[in-house]
């Protein structure tokens, strides 16, 4: 199950039940309206955050779902899972509409969307992050290859303005800065096994 809950008191709000399986990630949408949950089952599911009703089930992957999130206007998900893909998906209808495929024997463990929503940035055990155009599911760049020892990159996330990647790899401990002009590694922090920019 998921649970929504106040941040001011720590008090149980709500209790979101009907997974078949283990709640992976949990998160609201941009206007707080609803609740986005990743379940091991495969499937993600969209729920009101104030009545606890389910309201739509994303389901096509073939492997446990590992996280899900709203683009930046709420209007589409993006999931990443253990099936080698990430899906994006109309918020609304519940349709997949673009199949963002890393190839047989990969875990994808995250994805997000751009600032502008306009491109998805995916972190998987095959040693990668990749950048791909939201609209077409066209992959535009890799920014971490096999000279990473081929290590699982745990998570990737933009920048607040776009305009550089922050990747945690989970093997070494290290966290590297990206920049999205050059497509190259301009720092590199020890001893990370989770990282997030600020918001400003």
């Amino acid at each position: 199950m998921a649970k929504t809950w106040c941040a001011g008191s720590g008090e149980c709000l709500r209790t979101l039940e009907g997974h078949g399986d283990r709640v992976f990630s949990a998160a609201f949408s941009p206007d707080g309206r609803e609740v986005l949950t990743a379940m091991g089952d495969g499937k993600a599911k969209i729920w009101c955050a104030g009545f606890e009703e389910r309201l739509r089930t994303l389901e096509g992957h073939g492997g446990h779902v590992n996280s899900a999130v709203f683009s930046p206007d709420g209007r589409q998900v993006v999931t990443a899972a253990g099936d080698g893909t990430a899906r994006v998906w109309c918020a609304v209808s519940g349709e997949c509409l673009r199949t963002l495929d890393h190839g047989m024997h990969v875990n994808v463990l995250s994805a997000v969307f751009s600032p502008d929503g306009q491109e998805v940035l995916t972190a998987s055990t095959d040693g990668t992050a990749k950048i791909w155009c939201a609209g077409s599911g066209e992959r535009l760049s890799t920014l971490l290859g096999r000279q990473s020892g081929q290590m699982s990159v745990k998570c990737a996330v933009f920048s607040p303005d776009g305009q550089e990647v922050l990747s945690a790899t989970s093997d070494d401990g290290t966290a590297r800065i990206w920049s999205l002009g050059s497509r190259e590694c301009v720092l590199t922090l020890r001893c990370v096994h989770a990282a997030a920019f600020s918001p400003a």
